[in-house]
């Protein structure tokens, strides 16, 4: 898959890279806020083994991810460990924290979604 550049090209793929078996008696709404140039916001609905985005705000997400668009599309492309953007406090989560976890494994890797 080629390396995203922006994270509006990001969440239109979404779904095209989510495994469902992964996403097993998961029901959550995800809000996404990227800050500075190319941010905005999203959302991901995860419901029955499917995902759908959307931009815009959710009125009651399980958890809300903060980023700058700049470090969310480095981990994306897999230049920056998602793990580490967090400890390094690149990355907020508020809400369900498992949730960010098991999120991760919702996708296949950018190298296995060609």
């Amino acid at each position: 898959m080629p390396r995203a550049t922006s994270a509006q090209q990001v969440f239109e793929n979404m779904p095209k890279a989510f495994l469902p078996d992964q996403a097993e008696g998961v029901n959550a709404i995800i809000q996404f806020e990227l800050t500075g140039e190319g941010g905005g916001n999203w959302y991901a609905t995860i419901a029955e083994g499917q995902l759908a985005t959307a931009s815009g705000t959710a009125a009651n997400p399980n958890m809300t991810l903060t980023a700058s668009a700049e470090d969310y599309l480095s981990i994306i492309n897999g230049d920056l460990s998602a793990m580490a953007a967090f400890m390094g406090g690149k990355v907020r989560i508020k809400g369900d924290v498992n949730l960010a976890m098991k999120f991760q494994k919702m996708f296949r890797s950018p190298s296995d979604a060609g």
